[in-house]
C-alpha cells in the first residue's frame, strides 16, 4: 500500500511541476476555501474534471497542492479557482510575472491578446519568455486591462532602465524638469511624484555636499549606492508603494 501511495505522490509531484517558474500558489488558503464550501478534495476534483475539463485530475492531487508537496500549472490552477468559486487570486500570492497577473485577474489568453491588441502567438511567445516586446499603445492597453500598479508594469514591460536614467538625472539636477517625463512613462499625475522626487533630490544632493565638503569616501559610497538603489528609493517614497 505503502509502495502504491508513494507512486501515487510522484505521478501527482512530476505532472504538476511546470516547465515555466512555479505560479505563486496559497496552499492554506486552498485548503481553507475548500472547508468552508464543506467540500472533500474528491469534490473538488470531479468539480474540475467536470466543468473545467482537467480529466487527470484526482483528489490526491488536490491534497498534494493543499500540503504543499505539489503546484498547480496554471490550466490547473484557473480551474481550481472555478471549482472553489472563488478568483483566482485569492489562491495566489502577489502576481509579478505578465502570466501571474493575467491568472490573477482571470483572462484567458485569447481575451487579453484581443483587449491589448496583440497576436494571439506573439502574446504566447511574450508570456512564455517573460520578455514584453509591444509597442506604447499596446504597453497601455495592458497596464489598463490587468490594472498593474506602476512599479508592475515598469518590471513587466521591461521600463526599469528608462526610469532609472531619469530618476538619476531628477535627482543629480533639478527633479522639476524631468517630473514631466516620469510622469509620462508611469502613467501617473505629476503631482503625486512631486514629494517624492524633491525628497530624493535634497537626500542625494545632501550626501554629495558632505562628500565635497569633507572629501569624506564614506558619503561618497553612500552617494554611489543610492543611485544604484534608485529605483527602490523611488518606490519606497510612492504612497502605494510603501
Amino acid at each position: 500500500m505503502q509502495a502504491t501511495a508513494d507512486v501515487e505522490l510522484r505521478s501527482v509531484t512530476a505532472y504538476s511541476l511546470p516547465v515555466h517558474p512555479p505560479i505563486p500558489f496559497n496552499a492554506r488558503a486552498a485548503r481553507t476555501l475548500r472547508e468552508k464550501l464543506g467540500m472533500a478534495p474528491g469534490h473538488v476534483a470531479y468539480g474540475m474534471r467536470a466543468s473545467y475539463g482537467m480529466a487527470h485530475i484526482t483528489p490526491e492531487h488536490i491534497a498534494a497542492w493543499e500540503r504543499g508537496d505539489a503546484l498547480p500549472n496554471a490550466s490547473e490552477l484557473s480551474a481550481l479557482a472555478g471549482a472553489l468559486w472563488c478568483a483566482p487570486d485569492e489562491l495566489m500570492g502577489s502576481p509579478h510575472t505578465l502570466l501571474e497577473h493575467r491568472l490573477a485577474r482571470g483572462i484567458s489568453v485569447e481575451d487579453i491578446a484581443r483587449l491589448v491588441g496583440i497576436d494571439l502567438e506573439a502574446y504566447r511567445h511574450m508570456e512564455g519568455t517573460g520578455r514584453w516586446t509591444g509597442d506604447k499603445r499596446q504597453s497601455a492597453n495592458l497596464s489598463s486591462v490587468l490594472n498593474l500598479p506602476p512599479r508592475d508594469f515598469i518590471a513587466i514591460t521591461g521600463l526599469e532602465e528608462e526610469l532609472a536614467r531619469l530618476l538619476t538625472e531628477a535627482v543629480s539636477t533639478r527633479w522639476q524638469a524631468h517630473v514631466r517625463a516620469i510622469a509620462k512613462l508611469l502613467a501617473m499625475d505629476r503631482r503625486d511624484l512631486q514629494e517624492p522626487l524633491r525628497d530624493m533630490q535634497q537626500e542625494y544632493q545632501t550626501l554629495m555636499a558632505a562628500t565635497l565638503s569633507r572629501a569624506s569616501t564614506a558619503s561618497g559610497e553612500a552617494g554611489r549606492l543610492f543611485i544604484e538603489d534608485i529605483i527602490n528609493q523611488f518606490w519606497s517614497r510612492l504612497p502605494e508603494h510603501p
